[in-house]
């Protein structure tokens, strides 16, 4: 029975470890064709790359918490959805969207520097996360901090040329500081 328990976890750490290669492979790909200029073909790429982010890479119950906490959020429930993130982020603390999830709820309820350094973590985890980077310029807004904010949005617009938000929020902080210095 023990060799056969032996066999079993080695078969499933390598078979977690192959997911996890074809996980990075496909992203990798994604990104690369995420610059492309037709806006409709962004958008369907977009829409797998959250489909993936979202998604643990070997434990449903924590894709499924993820979801739970998601739910609450649209509840408007942040503190239990920030216990539930927390829950997934103690579980794996590498997975860059439970930490994107939480720094969410952390700026929804008004508490920017943990929303600051909760992004931190996702950007050293998934440099790519033109969510984090977009939501690291809400968050630089909020703190006054215009430049940071814009360095955020033309970071998400390297890796996402045809993401909207980008353009948009450089231009508002620029009338904003433009206002601010008259």
């Amino acid at each position: 029975m023990k060799k056969f328990l032996t066999i079993f976890l080695i078969f499933f750490f390598n078979l977690s470890s192959l997911f996890a290669d074809d996980r990075i492979k496909e992203l990798n790909k994604l990104f690369k064709d995420l610059k492309t200029t037709n806006y409709s073909i962004a958008s369907k790429i977009e829409q797998e790359i959250w489909q993936i982010w979202s998604t643990h890479p070997n434990d449903e119950n924590l894709t499924m918490l993820l979801n739970k906490g998601s739910s609450l959020v649209n509840e408007l429930k942040y503190n239990k959805a920030i216990d539930i993130f927390s829950k997934a982020i103690n579980s794996d603390p590498l997975w860059a969207e439970a930490w994107n999830k939480r720094a969410t709820v952390f700026y929804l309820s008004g508490n920017f520097e943990k929303s600051q350094k909760d992004i931190d973590k996702v950007l050293e985890l998934e440099k790519r996360h033109f969510g984090a980077l977009a939501g690291q310029g809400l968050v630089n807004i909020q703190l006054k901090n215009y430049n940071k904010a814009i360095e955020s949005y033309e970071k998400a617009k390297e890796i996402y040329p045809t993401m909207k938000s980008p353009d948009m929020m450089i231009n508002q902080i620029k009338e904003l500081i433009k206002k601010q210095s008259i």
